[in-house]
């Protein structure tokens, strides 16, 4: 069964690039996971099962040899970077995804729990994220798009 995560926590990426993960995730996600760009500057990070998964339905979907799915596949697969959780539970998040998300040393991000995947974000980001969203961030909409 494919690991659910939810919640939110707040973690600090220290001078070398490493963050902890929250103790919460750390068995869904596995010792050994991937990291990718997502959107809005974020990086994800997919237990390894769950990405073989999406590796497989790109790979098999009409789309993958047409411009915009080549574009896609690009982005998404070429960010793409193996992580692994040490033994205090911090994992070294790729320079490039650092780069990419915005993160520098020491600075607060944010990690969410969201259904397939963690999404971690700069903290400063998430909170302008949620700023400019606000109304598309009402509950009783996604409640009503999916029959809760």
């Amino acid at each position: 069964m494919a690991a659910k995560f939810r919640g939110e926590y707040r973690h600090t990426i220290d001078k070398k690039g490493r963050m902890s993960i929250p103790a919460k995730f750390r068995e869904g996600l596995g010792e050994r996971f991937v990291f990718s760009k997502g959107p809005d500057h974020c990086l994800m990070a997919y237990p390894l099962e769950e990405w073989e998964r999406i590796e497989d339905r790109v790979y098999h979907n009409e789309n993958f040899t047409k411009a915009a799915g080549r574009s896609f596949v690009r982005q998404m697969f070429s960010s793409a970077g193996d992580g692994e959780i040490d033994a205090m539970g911090r994992v070294l998040v790729p320079a490039p995804l650092r780069e990419y998300a915005g993160f520098d040393d020491k600075m607060d991000v944010v990690v969410l729990g969201v259904a397939n995947r963690l999404e971690i974000w700069a903290a400063e980001r998430w909170a302008a994220y949620c700023e400019e969203n606000a109304e598309d961030m009402d509950i009783s909409a996604g409640m009503e798009l999916f029959e809760i």
